[in-house]
């Protein structure tokens, strides 16, 4: 993963919750928080699925409609859709506006208001 990402990369959550960045800056901070999200998370991703990935009149930059595919803790398979925003600048990632599905990540771990 540090090869995708530039070592000036910005990773951006344009839609977050308390107590979570909506903006991490350098290579290092951006796989620090992927990795400890991804140890601590009670869903594990096992795939992802592209659905469409659409031009921009930006050079280098598209979006991709995507869904994130996985199980639980208790081995319930869960599906996240999701959007990203992509930049890349020689061959890695500079730019990533991670649109996240906050409802599906609270009703995949269970703590969706009921």
């Amino acid at each position: 993963m540090a090869r995708l990402y530039a070592v000036d990369a910005v990773h951006e959550f344009p839609f977050t919750r308390p107590g979570v960045p909506s903006r991490l800056e350098g290579r290092e901070a951006i796989l620090e928080f992927v990795i400890g999200s991804w140890r601590d998370l009670p869903l594990k991703y096992e795939r992802y699925h592209t659905l469409s990935i659409l031009d921009t009149t930006e050079p280098n930059t598209i979006v991709v409609e995507q869904e994130a595919i996985g199980k639980d803790r208790a081995g319930r398979a869960f599906t996240l859709p999701n959007i990203v925003v992509l930049t890349v600048r020689g061959g890695q990632i500079a730019h990533l506006r991670d649109y996240v599905n906050l409802i599906a990540v609270a009703e995949a771990v269970g703590t969706a208001d009921s």
